[in-house]
């Protein structure tokens, strides 16, 4: 199995994954309003459901429990120094939003997330070709929905419709540094992973609990439609990963 080999077909991932988003963008500007709380809400639930049932169960098989927990918590100190240096350096007004702040590290986090699939990928090519297209079709499958609420995400955060494509295509886009580290150096690789997965999971849940959720709890108000609507669509951006999980378990 050449590198090559291995480069096109984590790009076809990559791009597999970016189709969810893509339709979104090419929707009419008038169902925007209507469907991005539904998608934030989705989102929130698919980054929970992806970090309790994929990243933190890997991590924590992989790591002493105490290094697991350690990498966690410094995951999430590191998101919020992003997030206020990030803050401080861009910002100069009082009235500057902090949602913009959001939006960037919504990217670090699946820059990670993309990166260790990149390497996974490669690590199942070299396993045997069947493996590897296998992998490569699961990664598609749980990155489609991820790919989608992230776009919502960086929307909501101020973005264009089109430049939220462009910068989401770009963190999918590290899924190919991590599929040729992961050809090139598959033992010194697989050692990276669950610390690369604790950090990726720590930026889900300090997104999804800092600043998506509550988010949806105000966008919603007292309108018990709207809270139903996006109480089931974080029910189901939940249920799409669980059964993701269980299948490719």
């Amino acid at each position: 199995m050449s590198a090559l080999t291995v480069l096109g077909l984590a790009s076809l991932g990559s791009i597999g994954a970016m189709a969810g988003a893509a339709g979104i963008a090419a929707a009419p500007s008038r169902w925007h309003e209507r469907l991005l709380p539904l998608l934030l809400a989705y989102s929130a639930g698919s980054m929970l459901a992806t970090a309790f049932l994929g990243m933190l169960p890997r991590a924590y098989q992989s790591l002493n429990p105490l290094a697991a927990g350690f990498t966690i918590l410094a995951g999430i100190g590191l998101m919020l120094l992003i997030e206020r240096f990030s803050h401080w350096h861009h910002c100069h007004a009082d009235d500057c939003s902090e949602r913009t702040q959001r939006g960037r590290l919504i990217l670090y986090g699946d820059a990670f997330h993309n990166f260790v699939d990149g390497i996974v990928i490669a690590a199942a090519f070299l396993t045997s070709p069947t493996v590897g297209v296998a992998a490569t079709l699961a990664v598609i499958a749980h990155e489609v929905p991820q790919e989608m609420g992230d776009y919502a995400v960086l929307v909501s955060s101020g973005l264009g419709r089109w430049q939220a494509l462009g910068w989401n295509l770009l963190s999918a886009s590290t899924t190919l540094p991590g599929a040729l580290l992961g050809y090139w150096l598959l033992d010194e690789a697989r050692a990276i992973i669950p610390y690369a997965l604790a950090l990726s999971a720590a930026s889900f849940l300090y997104i999804a609990f800092g600043d998506l959720l509550p988010r949806i709890h105000q966008a919603a108000g007292k309108n018990a439609r709207n809270r139903n609507e996006q109480y089931a669509m974080l029910i189901l951006g939940m249920a799409t990963i669980a059964l993701i999980r269980v299948h490719h378990a």
